[in-house]
């Protein structure tokens, strides 16, 4: 049979296609901006009449039906790699629960059985192209492992889904996929970044003065980081090369600005390398047919020591607290869950390995609650209940608006030292006050 037959025999109403899902299966979605709303919808039917069901996802960009199809969780169980918003305000409902993972670990882990294996996947893609293959769109992450390790898989052709460049992993044929259902073309979600402060502004700025040509660059997810992308853009950096976990639309503004080649890169020369794009339409056209760009599994695209290859990574991320020793806390608010380890910590172990390598941890010096009190980022120790998602010995680079503190071949007390220099001035002498308590030398601050 050749491609094309099988493909059209494989397509069935999205009602029967969901139908497949049977007590005790476990079920996964896409990632990101991939996530079918289309099959979601129709699986959400069917959850009250199923029992003991695990629905796992990656930082899905809306609240699942089939979640909110179950309040009281007496079907489903929902389970997620990495928490969006969507993710948060669920579990903040007792909804969702959180799986700590550094990200490079998740094929191996999906693929060792410790999750147990996979039921039935729910994906979207392209249609295909001449060969049969069709594109994973925006994401691979850990979609290629799962395609190996799962019994039934449900595809979404959706004509809006952009054909990315990937490697041999990613490229998955009509033979692969059991059953197709064709969707109502709903538009890429779009997920633009909030425009930055005057802060993030001020950040982004000490962060360019740490970047030079030819450096190799990743970015995390944020204003910050895309303002630092759009600076770059402006400040004339030439032969950058790309290789990050995120591709988001800053990177489109770099490379239209002639700052990208990656010549000088080690790996993947001359290919902005990526596991996941998120953003406007802009960055999913620049993406469609581009083969600059390279999309990859998360355990290649976040392998510490395949990044540290690269000569002069520089690796920037956000937090939402650091503490006098250097440890960053980047995922959680107390017990809250906020988001997730993510790839932070892969690529500043890989920052620290890259030769002239900088890991950069970036936030703004305070935070506002919600009863309008103002509170420092910068902590004598971590707050209660706080996850450490960077140990201290991987602290290289703090940033604030006040400035840079590198915290590289420091002493305690010289982090300490460092850290209160780029606290907001208001809380510094109680932040000297409290290290001294700690036993923590200060002599070079004037309170």
């Amino acid at each position: 049979m050749d491609w094309k037959t099988d493909y059209e025999s494989k397509f069935k109403p999205v009602d029967e296609a969901v139908a497949v899902v049977k007590d005790g299966d476990q079920v996964a979605y896409s990632e990101f901006a991939m996530a079918s709303m289309y099959l979601d919808a129709a699986f959400a039917k069917r959850v009250p009449g199923l029992h003991d069901i695990i629905l796992r996802s990656t930082t899905c960009l809306f609240p699942p039906k089939a979640v909110l199809a179950d309040p009281k969780m007496e079907h489903l169980m929902y389970n997620d790699w990495h928490f969006s918003p969507a993710s948060r305000k669920l579990c903040d409902k007792g909804l969702c629960r959180y799986i700590p993972m550094n990200y490079h670990q998740g094929p191996k882990t999906i693929l060792s059985g410790l999750v147990g294996r996979l039921n039935v996947l729910m994906i979207m893609v392209s249609p295909p192209d001449s060969e049969g293959y069709v594109s994973l769109g925006t994401s691979s992450s850990i979609t290629p492992a799962y395609l190996r390790n799962t019994d039934y898989v449900i595809a979404e052709v959706n004509e809006n889904v952009p054909r990315t460049f990937c490697d041999e992993e990613s490229r998955v044929h009509v033979s692969r996929i059991d059953c197709f259902v064709k969707g109502p073309n709903y538009p890429m979600i779009e997920a633009p970044t909030p425009p930055p402060t005057e802060v993030d502004r001020k950040i982004a700025e000490l962060v360019v003065s740490l970047v030079g040509d030819r450096a190799c660059i990743q970015l995390g997810i944020g204003a910050m980081p895309n303002a630092v992308g759009e600076l770059i853009a402006k400040a004339g950096l030439k032969d950058l090369g790309v290789h990050t976990e995120m591709l988001c639309d800053a990177y489109v503004s770099m490379a239209e600005a002639g700052c990208i080649t990656g010549k000088y890169k080690t790996t993947d020369p001359g290919k902005i390398v990526y596991t996941f794009a998120m953003g406007t339409q802009k960055l999913y056209d620049f993406l469609d047919g581009n083969p600059d760009c390279l999309l990859a599994p998360v355990d290649y695209t976040n392998d510490p020591f395949l990044i540290a290859r690269n000569d002069n990574m520089v690796c920037l991320n956000n937090a939402i607290e650091v503490d006098l020793y250097g440890q960053t806390a980047s995922e959680t608010s107390g017990i809250r869950q906020i988001s997730g380890t993510g790839g932070q910590l892969d690529f500043l172990i890989a920052a620290a390995h890259s030769k002239n390598g900088k890991g950069l941890i970036c936030l703004s010096s305070t935070f506002t609650d919600g009863n309008g009190k103002i509170h420092s980022r910068i902590q004598p120790s971590l707050s209660p209940c706080q996850i450490v998602t960077v140990p201290r010995s991987y602290s290289q680079f703090v940033i604030t608006e006040y400035g840079i503190a590198d915290l590289r071949a420091k002493t305690t007390w010289e982090r300490a030292e460092a850290l209160i220099s780029i606290a907001h001035p208001d809380f510094r002498t109680e932040l000297i006050h409290s290290a001294e308590q700690q036993g923590l030398r200060i002599r070079n601050i004037k309170e």
